[in-house]
């Protein structure tokens, strides 16, 4: 009776052929599973040397912003230092003093960002996720293209202002040189 009911609940019904080919087809399943899941592993930057903006070839601009993180937000005014390196490299931080709230660095094939409140840190190879703002500040300061949902606005003035429009998260400030 109980291996009957065994059968039944595990889907063995039939010859033993059957059960046989139920079993070998969860085995694979299971084993190409497995492999998929080794193979797509996160892969994330262990070491990325801190920036040493006093290094040669650091350009360092420092400001204001207003940081709004979506819609329902309030809105963190604070201090911004961006640092674009010829070779690719970026930094970015914003203070809301005395602590920082945002820290992120890009090089040409990864990049890191940590905030601080949360204490969450969060790093990949290749170009940084569209939804991470901060990472994309400085290509943006340089003329390239926001990606896709955000939009980017240059003022007369000298401010600038980066938002998405879908979730309400906003960033205006200015930068001293």
């Amino acid at each position: 009776m109980f291996k009957k009911n065994l059968n039944w609940r595990l889907g063995f019904r039939g010859s033993s052929t059957a059960r046989r080919l139920s079993v070998y087809r969860l085995a694979w399943t299971t084993f190409f599973l497995l492999l998929v899941a080794g193979l797509t592993a996160c892969n994330t930057v262990k070491n990325m040397p801190p920036a040493n903006l006093s290094e040669p070839g650091w350009t360092v601009l420092q400001g204001q912003a207003v940081w709004r993180p979506k819609l329902t937000a309030p809105e963190i005014a604070g201090d911004l230092l961006v640092a674009t390196n010829l070779d690719g490299r970026s930094f970015i931080q914003f203070t809301k003093t005395p602590l920082p709230i945002v820290v992120g660095q890009t090089t040409s094939n990864s990049w890191k960002i940590h905030f601080v409140p949360n204490n969450q840190t969060f790093s990949a190879p290749g170009h940084p996720p569209s939804k991470i703002v901060w990472l994309h500040l400085p290509r943006d300061l340089a003329g390239a293209k926001p990606p896709k949902f955000w939009h980017f606005t240059k003022k007369e003035s000298g401010t600038w202002h980066l938002e998405e429009h879908f979730t309400g998260e906003s960033l205006e400030g200015y930068l001293n040189p």
